[in-house]
């Protein structure tokens, strides 16, 4: 799929779209300043609210030391993962991210009804073997490409209600209430949120008759996971221990390559109302200290 201008602008929303060509300058923060400056931390808030992900260099490999750079950001959004986590491939929970499989291109927490705002990883190490690579893929962009390529596929995953659910916990089975959520949603006629993971699909049981027919041939379906592992789309990383990633669960979807070996990670979620409250939070700050009046309405 070719590249274009249209697709690497900045939307209305302040989102700027990306390919695969960022890998060559990934957006990126230094530990040390963010652990020291709120002025740093409004920089890397500000990179994941623009691009959706970004690194964090210089990170210690020690997981009581990612668990304060993530609190940082806001408070850690409890979920029947736990808190602050930290795994290897064990199948603790039945989900596939305990295995060492390869995983495409998906968000997480699709079967919330409020999927978790933020997603941290730190790969604290990787012993006796190879592979895992990571994968970033800008769901706002994809959609974008989507609707310019294929409108009829995009309505169809904006109008069509997916049903989602994690039944891998004995304690815990989890399903959206109702019909479920559409792949994409829009505002202002801009990409607002992504909400895909294959692997966490339910029964579809509620759709018209008219409907059935290209969602079940995957016609749309089909035409969203072209876009989404189109080597244009597909930012491939070697995820090192001392780097933290920060990625935006309602925007970019993640995977990684199958891999051999043992691999520990750490991490949490955060949730959307929470960072974007402390990114608002930042803004503020930085324009009081400029002399200029608040960002907030002056009737509040």
């Amino acid at each position: 799929m070719n590249q274009t201008h249209h697709f690497q602008s900045v939307s209305p929303l302040g989102k700027q779209y990306w390919s695969s060509t960022i890998g060559k300058s990934p957006p990126s923060v230094d530990y040390e300043a963010v652990i020291g400056s709120e002025d740093a931390v409004l920089e890397w808030l500000e990179n994941v609210h623009r691009y959706g992900f970004c690194l964090v260099n210089g990170v210690p490999v020690d997981p009581k030391l990612t668990e304060e750079l993530i609190r940082r950001i806001a408070f850690i959004r409890e979920t029947h993962y736990g808190g602050f986590w930290e795994f290897s491939p064990d199948l603790a929970h039945g989900d596939t991210a305990y295995t060492n499989m390869a995983l495409k291109a998906h968000t997480d927490t699709t079967y919330f009804t409020d999927p978790c705002g933020l997603q941290i990883f730190h790969l604290l190490s990787h012993t006796e073997g190879s592979g895992g690579e990571s994968l970033l893929v800008d769901g706002f962009r994809a959609a974008s490409i989507l609707q310019e390529k294929h409108p009829e596929d995009f309505e169809i995953l904006m109008r069509t209600r997916v049903p989602t659910h994690a039944v891998g916990d004995a304690l815990y089975k989890y399903t959206v209430i109702g019909e479920g959520y559409p792949i994409i949603t829009t505002r202002g006629g801009e990409p607002s949120m992504i909400r895909y993971n294959n692997d966490d699909r339910s029964v579809i049981k509620h759709m018209a008759p008219e409907d059935v027919a290209p969602w079940y041939v995957y016609r749309a379906l089909a035409s969203w996971d072209r876009v989404l592992s189109s080597p244009d789309s597909e930012y491939w990383f070697q995820l090192q221990p001392g780097t933290v990633v920060v990625i935006d669960n309602h925007r970019v979807l993640h995977g990684r390559a199958e891999f051999t070996g043992k691999r520990r990670l750490c991490g949490a979620y955060v949730g959307k109302d929470d960072y974007l409250a402390r990114l608002y939070a930042l803004r503020d700050r930085a324009v009081a200290k400029e002399g200029e009046s608040s960002v907030w309405d002056p009737t509040l």
